[in-house]
C-alpha cells in the first residue's frame, strides 16, 4: 500500500462508530415531557381542552389535580381520568378520549444544511428528518449516523442508518465526511 493511501484509510474511517441503538417496541406512542395532548370528557367541557406534559411528567386536569402522563398511552392516561373522575364522585360514567396534538421535536445537526429543531410525525426514518432538515451537505457521510434517544430515563447514543425510525425527542448528527 502506498504511504498515502494508509493515511487516506485512516481519515475515512476516522468516525468511531457507536453501538446499535436498542430495538424499539413499535406498540402505542408513550406520552413524554413536552407533548401537546388534547383531553375531550363527554358533557365535561370544563375538563376538556389541550393541556401541556411538564417537565416532570404530569399534566395539571382541573377539578382533578395533577396526573402523572409521562409513559402512558393516550389510551391509559383515558383510563385514569375516567377512574379519578369515578373516585372523586365529580361523575357517574366519564368518557374521556385523549390524543396527542403536538409530539416531542426532534433535532438534527451536523452535515445537514439547516440543521435544528423540527416537529416530530410518526413514521419518521432518518432520511425523512434529514430531508426537513434541508438535505446533505456535500461533506456529508450519507448511510452511517449517531442517534441520542432516551431509554428508560436515560440517553443512550447509537449508531443509525437512513432506515432507522425516528422516535421524539431523538438527536441525529450527521457526520462530516474526510476527503
Amino acid at each position: 500500500m502506498l504511504p498515502g493511501m494508509a493515511m487516506l484509510t485512516l481519515l475515512v474511517g476516522c468516525h468511531a462508530k457507536p453501538p446499535p441503538l436498542p430495538p424499539v417496541e413499535t406498540s402505542d406512542y408513550l406520552l413524554g415531557p413536552g407533548d401537546r395532548i388534547r383531553i375531550i370528557t363527554f358533557g365535561g367541557q370544563e375538563l376538556t381542552g389541550e393541556f401541556r406534559v411538564n417537565d416532570s411528567g404530569d399534566i395539571a386536569v382541573p377539578l382533578i389535580g395533577t396526573v402523572h402522563a409521562a409513559g402512558l398511552t393516550s389510551k391509559q392516561l383515558a383510563q385514569t381520568l375516567e377512574r379519578s373522575l369515578s373516585q372523586s364522585h365529580l361523575y357517574k360514567n366519564p368518557s374521556v378520549s385523549v390524543e396527542v396534538v403536538a409530539y416531542r421535536p426532534i433535532f438534527v445537526l451536523g452535515e445537514v444544511n439547516k440543521p435544528g429543531q423540527y416537529p416530530y410525525q410518526p413514521g419518521m426514518t432518518v432520511l425523512t428528518a434529514v430531508a426537513i432538515a434541508g438535505g446533505f451537505t456535500y461533506r456529508a457521510v450519507d448511510d452511517s449516523f449517531s442517534i441520542v434517544r432516551s431509554v428508560g430515563g436515560q440517553a443512550v447514543e447509537g449508531a443509525g442508518t437512513r432506515e432507522t425510525v425516528v422516535q421524539p425527542g431523538d438527536v441525529i448528527t450527521v457526520y462530516e465526511r474526510f476527503f
